[in-house]
């Protein structure tokens, strides 16, 4: 018995469009397996970079969860300026902790341009707890001393201006800033009604009206400091009065014949001499 003969042909379909009513064909087209496939295949191809054009070349692909649009890309930008400006806090407090270390151990105390070192130091190592309980003990025995025979006012320690936190008077722009020979002291411009602040702790030793400057205030503050702000529309302290470090002392205003605009003239004295506020403070 002989098997049946196979049939090797290769399988076609057509595929026609033909009227119900008269038996009219309108459109035909005829495929195979592999056209099918190939027809399958490039309609896929065409569709995919179809949706690629679209999503890459148009707005649609904001619409895309957890794509960065403007917005996003602002709060980026304004998120890294914060950041920065909590470096900056961040370094002034470790040249303050670095120099209160110092100054408590009687070592010489760092310069303002040191701070960059201190992010360079290589990490010590933990020190021992029983080597810090003895230290704590100690520093407790000589601060008990002291008071016992009333000498810790007299023999306070103040630390450098270097190492000391100042408060912002005023959050501003700084309009003119320092000159040593022209302009010892810096204009701060901000809006109407704008409190101002003291920088730190301290005494108002004046507090009053002149026609130049307007209300002016200044204040005496520990290690030969004193801070003077002028053209301010009113004051909330008076002369003898006690101030803390951010406590609101006073109104910005246009107040005298020497100032053109609602703005701070604020001066920083050290041992004497104007100093550059800008150095030590961040408006």
């Amino acid at each position: 018995m002989s098997n049946p003969k196979k049939d090797n042909r290769v399988a076609n379909f057509r595929l026609s469009v033909i009227d119900d009513d008269t038996h009219r064909k309108i459109w035909s087209a005829k495929f195979s397996r592999t056209g099918i496939a190939v027809s399958l295949i490039t309609a896929a191809v065409v569709l995919s970079a179809l949706m690629f054009s679209l999503i890459a070349f148009t707005p649609i692909r904001t619409f895309i969860p957890g794509y960065p649009d403007a917005r996003t890309k602002h709060a980026a930008i304004e998120n890294a300026i914060r950041i920065d400006s909590l470096e900056n806090v961040v370094l002034r407090w470790e040249l303050y902790s670095e120099n209160l270390r110092r100054v408590v151990d009687g070592q010489p105390p760092l310069k303002i341009d040191s701070i960059l070192n201190l992010r360079k130091r290589p990490e010590k190592a933990a020190p021992d707890a029983r080597e810090i309980a003895r230290k704590d003990s100690l520093l407790r025995k000589q601060v008990d001393s002291e008071s016992q025979f009333e000498i810790n006012a007299n023999a306070r320690r103040s630390l450098p201006i270097e190492g000391l936190h100042f408060f912002t008077p005023l959050h501003g722009v700084i309009s003119q800033g320092y000159d040593k020979a022209l302009h010892p002291y810096v204009d701060i411009t901000a809006p109407e009604n704008s409190v101002v602040m003291s920088v730190l702790d301290g005494t108002v030793i004046s507090a009053g009206w002149s026609d130049e400057n307007g209300y002016t205030i200044q204040i005496q503050h520990e290690g030969n400091i004193v801070s003077v702000y002028k053209h301010n529309q009113k004051l909330m302290k008076k002369s003898g009065d006690k101030v803390t470090a951010g406590m609101p002392i006073a109104i910005v205003g246009n107040a005298g014949t020497l100032s053109t605009d609602n703005h701070l003239h604020f001066e920083l004295w050290h041992n004497g001499e104007a100093v550059d506020p800008a150095k030590y403070i961040s408006f």
